[in-house]
């Protein structure tokens, strides 16, 4: 039997093409996790997560702070840059897709051996008439050349696929920097908020100490009391000075920290100390659990990484299969310059169609295969992780709202005893039917209490912050 070169092509891909299926490799099954249909029974029809972070915080001196973090803050900043490189890998990968054509200038010279066959014909040879090839033959060429490699098993356009979405990763892994930054802005003013409110309580109630010193000491002078009494009085001041210090240290660390999250060095903090006291929603419409596949930018961002390992997977599967690749050029080539431009004895021009396939020891493209598949696994676990910690994150914040709402107002209920239960022990230690112990007693027992309900206010504030960016609210 004759084979000519059309029945040798066809066997090379036939063959090619069995050894490619027989390389395909199954990934894994992982099963799927549907989401609850709400959080606690709760249908809400919209969720704060659509608002504009603008809108959410109604504090204009935090706005102002969240808006010159989102242009500054030095992570945002390097998720921008990595957007950028994104979007270069697609500009990238897309280039692939079409022919290089380049632009070529040669100058060379040869020399052939006397004794081989292009040495022994070219002295017996005319270049020119009357003219024999020279010993040290010069060789001009300018011209363009390409190269090009024809996507017929869509290797390439998987890998554009890929860098594509990887390019939507980036952005929405920028979403979410953004979402954590107000996220942390929004946090650490409350905090700041919360701290000047337990530094104006502990100097007022080092003034009613200090008060309360000086009339015991008053006492001892007219014998109505004695030295432990005014002691006793002294030390409960002086542990109140301590502990306004402690504030005013923490004050200053807390504003650093948002200055960190600006892009900027220590300076004061612009605030509003009445919001503090704005009223916090008893409700916040969180929306159904499917609005978190559209709202929180990292499970969008896990969701576009899965794309691009499947088209990885795609890609990898395809280099089993034969690559079709066309190179050629044209131009003007001639052993002198000054003929190098006549036409059309010194035109030339070629094109070459090369169809090249793996047969044997195929081991690193099986390895690459593996791995792909492995990573694609990996993405889709990630992508139900992300889901399922979005959905606990919402449902604890939710849960942690409500709890506080009944705290805040048996909190709010004990301040309010202690504070009459003070003005009773007052009364009657100056009657002397009260011990000074009592008086001391409740007077730290308010404190505590004062100082626990501005603790459950301000975790109440970080509550609504935390269940934004649960939600997903933030990047809009």
């Amino acid at each position: 039997m004759k084979f000519n070169s059309h029945n040798i092509t066809f066997v090379l891909l036939a063959l090619a093409v069995l050894a490619g299926c027989k390389s395909s490799l199954n990934t894994a099954a992982i099963e799927s996790r549907p989401l609850p249909a709400s959080y606690l029974n709760a249908t809400d029809s919209g969720s704060v997560a659509s608002m504009s972070w603008r809108e959410y915080f109604s504090d204009g001196a935090l706005v102002g702070l969240i808006d010159s973090a989102i242009l500054n803050n030095p992570d945002g900043l390097i998720a921008l840059q990595r957007v950028e490189m994104a979007k270069a890998g697609v500009q990238f990968v897309k280039g692939a897709l079409t022919p290089t054509v380049g632009g070529v200038a040669i100058p060379k010279i040869t020399r052939y051996g006397r004794y081989t066959m292009d040495g022994a014909g070219n002295i017996t040879t005319d270049i020119l008439p009357g003219e024999i090839v020279p010993i040290n033959l010069p060789d001009y060429l300018v011209g363009l050349q390409t190269a090009w490699e024809v996507d017929i098993t869509g290797k390439i356009r998987n890998r554009k696929r890929a860098a594509l979405a990887r390019y939507l990763a980036s952005v929405e892994g920028r979403n979410w920097v953004v979402t954590n930054i107000v996220a942390e802005v929004a946090a650490n003013y409350y905090e700041l908020l919360s701290l000047d409110h337990e530094l104006e309580l502990i100097r007022e109630t080092i003034a009613n100490q200090q008060n309360a010193l000086n009339t015991v000491t008053i006492q001892k002078e007219t014998g109505r009391a004695n030295e432990l009494v005014v002691r006793q009085f002294k030390a409960q001041l002086l542990n109140s000075q301590a502990l306004e210090l402690e504030i005013t240290q923490q004050i200053i660390q807390t504003e650093s920290q948002i200055n960190v999250l600006l892009g900027r060095y220590p300076q004061p903090i612009v605030r509003n100390k009445n919001s503090f006291d704005q009223i916090i929603p008893p409700t916040i419409q969180s929306g159904i659990p499917s609005d978190l596949l559209r709202n929180r930018s990292d499970i969008k961002q896990a969701e576009m990484e899965l794309v691009a390992s499947k088209a990885d997977v795609r890609s990898a599967k395809a280099a089993f299969y034969p690559s079709f690749f066309i190179t050629g050029g044209i131009g003007f080539q001639a052993f002198r310059t000054s003929l190098l431009f006549n036409i059309p004895e010194s035109f030339v021009f070629n094109a070459i169609g090369s169809l090249t396939a793996p047969l044997v020891n195929r081991n690193a493209i099986k390895a690459e295969f593996k791995a792909t598949s492995a990573l694609q696994v990996e993405a889709l676990l990630n992508y139900q992780r992300s889901i399922l910690t979005a959905y606990v994150e919402v449902y604890n914040e939710l849960n942690k709202l409500n709890t506080l709402q009944r705290v805040y107002r048996l909190k709010s209920e004990e301040v309010n005893t202690l504070a009459q239960a003070i003005e009773t022990s007052t009364d009657l230690f100056k009657t002397g039917r009260a011990t000074y112990l009592e008086v001391l007693l409740t007077q730290q027992n308010l404190l505590d209490a004062k100082l626990n309900f501005i603790d459950v206010r301000r975790n109440q504030f970080m509550s609504t912050v935390n269940i934004y960016k649960a939600l997903g609210g933030g990047w809009r």
